[in-house]
């Protein structure tokens, strides 16, 4: 898992794990959050606008007006909520802490929640941390956030067989063993296996490489880039298979050519037809 970056903020309030996500841009709309998702409501949790109060170096801090809502008819007597915060493109920038005491049945309490990053904050999410044994049974089945990328990005994700869209992408996870799979035109698929315990924590992130290109790579002398199958090459003209095109290229445009490793084609002869 990565390092954290993160501030404590003390709230007289809240409870229980709210492991849901929302999108908050700086300038959005307030959002809100309930806990559980499904069935009665126990916690109601509103942000307003997240505003950027200073920064150091590449540490911003930011801070949202919070309000939180016991909808149970018990108080809650502690709990204390992980937030994480992701950018545009799915990455965690920053982490802190929520700490609630004593909410009492019914009670609303506004606040305002800190948040240090390293960017823009475009997306968050709450995981309780620790919660009272009388909120045990609302608690749903443990998931864990996970950001997937992949070298070069861009590449289909399916999650146990199942699509989960393009990377980088963030899913969630349950208890238990996961395979992820790789693929994007150009490059070999790939198989990442992943396994999550009952002391995992969101916020993870795994890479995976995709490895060497299953074609060549013709490098142009602009710098450009083109994968595909050399076909021939004579002193003036290369001709390429792109697509499933061939390609006549000057020779002279050409400034390297990178070619994948090949089995060798089969020696023997066509089988015939019996008479």
């Amino acid at each position: 898992m990565p390092n954290r970056c993160y501030s404590r903020v003390s709230l007289a309030l809240f409870t229980l794990a709210l492991a849901a996500g929302a999108v908050f841009a700086k300038d959005a709309p307030q959002q809100v959050l309930v806990w559980p998702e499904s069935g009665k409501p126990v916690l109601r949790f509103s942000f307003g606008k997240f505003k950027e109060i200073g920064s150091l170096a590449k540490d911003r801090v930011y801070v949202t007006d919070t309000t939180i809502q016991n909808n149970w008819d018990k108080k809650i007597t502690q709990a204390t909520f992980a937030l994480y915060v992701f950018d545009k493109d799915k990455v965690r920038i920053g982490e802190g802490y929520l700490d609630i005491n004593n909410a009492q049945p019914g009670e609303t309490i506004k606040s305002q929640t800190t948040v240090h990053a390293s960017g823009s904050p475009v997306s968050v999410l709450l995981v309780a941390q620790s919660l009272p044994k009388e909120l045990g049974p609302a608690q749903p089945d443990k998931t864990i956030s996970l950001t997937v990328n992949s070298v070069p990005q861009g590449a289909q994700l399916k999650v146990d067989g199942n699509v989960a869209g393009v990377t980088p992408k963030m899913i969630r996870l349950g208890i238990g063993k996961h395979m992820l799979n790789f693929d994007k035109e150009g490059f070999n698929t790939g198989k990442y296996p992943v396994e999550v315990s009952a002391d995992d924590e969101s916020g993870g992130s795994v890479s995976y490489e995709l490895g060497t290109s299953s074609h060549d790579t013709i490098e142009m002398r602009d710098g450009s880039l083109l994968s595909g199958d050399l076909l021939s090459i004579t002193d003036m003209d290369v001709v390429i298979r792109v697509a499933g095109n061939s390609q006549h290229m000057d020779r002279n445009k050409i400034k390297r050519i990178l070619l994948v490793e090949r089995d060798a084609p089969s020696t023997l002869p066509p089988p015939t037809a019996n008479k």
